[in-house]
């Protein structure tokens, strides 16, 4: 069945079956992994339930090979190039990579996107076959046809608020 997208907001279906599971194919902006991996505040717990959820295979992560870059970049000058590498590893155990090739560039040169690295952010999620973007920047990907996702968003879409709510809830009694 999937998870249907309201028709006020034009939703459609947005998730697949993969063995039984439920799993929704997202490609995350590169600020949304930095929240979880600097813990910034107050972004980083919808983001952290959001790399859980791609961990225990509820929505399937694809990451732009660009944010893979970017990521070593800050990291590395936050934490060191050792904790970097091995955030790198990390990452790769449980995202896809959006590939960016000449197709995507060219796309990207086309687009109507202002930014051009969100512009190839968004092309390499079209080709990846992406069914949406989650970032905090919703208003740079505009005008396109794919969902964009706040991450308060996809983490209510995909039933994760309210398991967060229900756990939280549990331990106040």
């Amino acid at each position: 069945n999937g998870l249907i997208r309201k028709q006020r907001f034009g939703w459609k279906q947005l998730s697949r079956t993969f063995g039984g599971e439920t799993s929704l194919k997202i490609l995350f902006d590169t600020n949304v992994i930095l929240d979880v991996i600097l813990n910034r505040q107050p972004f980083a717990p919808n983001a952290i339930l959001l790399v859980a959820a791609v961990e225990e295979k509820r929505i399937q992560g694809l990451l732009c090979d660009t944010t893979l870059i970017s990521i070593d970049y800050l990291v590395s000058k936050a934490l060191g190039t050792e904790s970097s590498r091995a955030t790198l590893k990390k990452l790769l155990q449980l995202f896809e990579v959006a590939a960016v090739d000449y197709p995507v560039i060219q796309a990207a040169i086309e687009s109507d996107i202002k930014d051009f690295e969100d512009a190839v952010l968004y092309e390499a999620a079209k080709r990846a076959g992406a069914l949406g973007i989650v970032t905090r920047n919703k208003g740079d990907f505009s005008p396109v046809d794919l969902p964009i996702y706040l991450p308060d968003e996809l983490a209510a879409i995909a039933g994760l608020l309210r398991v967060h709510e229900e756990v939280a809830s549990y331990k106040v009694r």
